[in-house]
C-alpha cells in the first residue's frame, strides 16, 4: 500500500496495481483504512514521501506491526513526461517503484532525536532574529 496525501494504492503480487481511493487527512481516518485493509488479510507494507508533517504516520504504522518506508521526494525517480502531479498518479507511481525495488527509504529519527532537531532549529532561528535586530538597531 502506498500513502501519498491521503491517496491509497494497493499492490498485490502478480496483479496490476490498483488505486483504492482516498482517505481523510487525520490519523483516525488512517486507522480506519488500515483496519479495513487488515481485515482483507495478507501482509501490508506502506510507503509515503517525506513531508512537513513529521513522522507520525510512520510511528503509528510500525507500532501496529506493519512495514513502512518513508522516501525522500528528491530520490524518487521521475520521467520528463510526468508533469502532471495528482495524488492518484503519485500513489500509483510510488507503488510501482516500490514493487520494482527502485525506492530507498530514509532514516526516520526517533522521538527524542526529532525533538532535539526541532530545538536546534528553533535556537538557530532565534539567533538569526536576535542578530538581525542588533544590526537594524
Amino acid at each position: 500500500m502506498c500513502i501519498r496525501n491521503r491517496s491509497i494504492s494497493r499492490l498485490p503480487r502478480k496483479v496490476a496495481i490498483r488505486h483504492y481511493g482516498q482517505i481523510g487527512g487525520d490519523m483516525n481516518a488512517l486507522g480506519r483504512a488500515v483496519r479495513k485493509l487488515e481485515s482483507l488479510g495478507g501482509k501490508l507494507a506502506f510507503i509515503y514521501e517525506a513531508g512537513p508533517c513529521g513522522f507520525g504516520i510512520y510511528r503509528t504504522l510500525t507500532a501496529r506491526g506493519h512495514a513502512c518506508w518513508v522516501v525522500a521526494p528528491s530520490n524518487t525517480p521521475w520521467r520528463v513526461r510526468d508533469r502532471i502531479k495528482t495524488d492518484r498518479r503519485d500513489s500509483l507511481k510510488l507503488a510501482g517503484l516500490a514493487r520494482a525495488g527502485e525506492l530507498t527509504p530514509i532514516y526516520v529519527p526517533n522521538v527524542q532525536d526529532e525533538a532535539m532537531r526541532d530545538l536546534v532549529r528553533t535556537r538557530e532561528d532565534a539567533v538569526a532574529i536576535y542578530s538581525a535586530r542588533r544590526v537594524i538597531g
